[in-house]
């Protein structure tokens, strides 16, 4: 059964490659704290800058847990992860069973960046339905951008 990606755009006060930045290199800046699967409180969240690497958060005790895995990393047009967590909020180390999230970056005038999140393949996760009903509304991938336009736009120019 096919479940309906979802699908955010926002737009930033910040040129393309800051915004990239802000959202690649700063990515525990931002993304909320009370988002995490391990069972150390999260103290960041990680993204390794090429394919191939991670995304995952850091402890506040050291540990590691996995989010998923960078598919594609385009500096500063295009990211395309994969969401390894399944419906009963744990990892997956299954590729076969990841969702992806694609992340594009488009100027829009000077100094202004508009963000396309596009969160589809949602039917390869174990409880995909479920995960689409707690991420996709308001308190989702919505209020997770929010906080990243907030910290873009606070960063120093």
């Amino acid at each position: 059964m096919s479940i309906e990606p979802i699908q955010d755009k926002v737009t930033v006060n910040a040129p393309v490659e800051r915004a990239f930045g802000v959202f690649t290199a700063k990515l525990g800046d931002w993304w909320p704290a009370q988002y995490h699967i391990g069972e150390a409180e999260m103290a960041t969240a990680v993204l390794e800058p090429k394919a191939g690497g991670r995304w995952y958060e850091r402890g506040v005790d050291g540990s590691e847990c996995d989010w998923g895995r960078v598919l594609a990393w385009e500096p500063s047009g295009r990211l395309v992860i994969t969401w390894q967590i399944n419906g009963m909020w744990q990892f997956d180390p299954d590729p076969e069973h990841a969702s992806e999230i694609e992340i594009r970056f488009t100027a829009d005038g000077p100094g202004r960046t508009t963000v396309e999140m596009e969160h589809s393949a949602l039917d390869r996760l174990v409880g995909g339905e479920s995960i689409r009903e707690t991420i996709g509304g308001a308190g989702g991938w919505t209020s997770v951008l929010e906080n990243y336009v907030k910290v873009v736009e606070n960063e120093p120019k």
